[in-house]
């Protein structure tokens, strides 16, 4: 169950098993067995979230207070949408959704179609908005490969790319949140984000896997 700060109170039973096993990897047998015994994907579903992923920025966003009335949101990677639905959910003012894939409608949101590192899409997400953002979302991640090195470096890639649109169509006093691995190729974003922000701070929502090695850098106070 959830209230109005997001936070899943786990359902209690018995674990559900998969049935059969027949044409499936066992990587996929581990998938749907970690799904079907997620308490966040079971209330996703129960309270009409496009993914488990939204209660992570319902987690953030009550922790660190992000999404006030009124401000200009964008989602970066956005499909299939649940950090979008959060924002406008919210009482954003303006939520402009970003993905290289097609998404359903938001209800409260613009959806646009193409990729965030186009020269053109900060003009685009101008009009959109009417104005500069007043906070940058990325809840981004790279298809794993399973080698973590490689896991890492391709995230924080990411990560970079987000914060340089960030840095370009933010708001004074804006924020920042993006999605990293833990390891030590992240300095020189860390370096970047103490440059232009007041505040960095790590933080894993609950929401989060604990078996994850996903933290999130929250940035507030953006200074141009």
């Amino acid at each position: 169950m959830t209230g109005r700060s997001g936070k899943v109170t786990p359902p209690r039973g018995l674990a559900v098993s998969v049935r059969t096993a027949r044409g499936r990897s066992a990587a996929s047998q581990r998938w749907l067995a970690r799904q079907l015994n997620d308490p966040y994907v079971a209330a996703a579903k129960q309270q009409g979230w496009r993914s488990r992923a939204a209660f992570k920025l319902l987690e953030l966003d009550d922790r660190f207070h992000l999404i006030r009335p009124g401000v200009r949101v964008v989602d970066l990677g956005a499909a299939p949408g649940g950090w979008t639905q959060v924002a406008a959910r919210r009482g954003a003012a303006q939520v402009v959704a970003v993905d290289l894939l097609p998404m359903e409608h938001v209800a409260g949101a613009t959806v646009l179609q193409g990729d965030f590192t186009d020269a053109g899409m900060p003009h685009r997400l101008s009009e959109a908005l009417g104005g500069k953002a007043d906070l940058v979302l990325s809840d981004m991640a790279p298809n794993t490969t399973g080698h973590t090195g490689t896991d890492h470096l391709r995230i924080m890639a990411l990560a970079e790319a987000a914060l340089a649109f960030a840095l370009e169509v933010l708001a004074e006093g804006g924020g920042f949140v993006t999605k990293v691995f833990q390891g030590g190729a992240e300095r020189q974003v860390l370096e970047t984000l103490k440059q232009h922000f007041a505040v960095v701070r790590h933080a894993k929502p609950p929401a989060s896997r604990k078996e994850s090695s996903e933290l999130y850098v929250v940035a507030t106070g953006f200074r141009n």
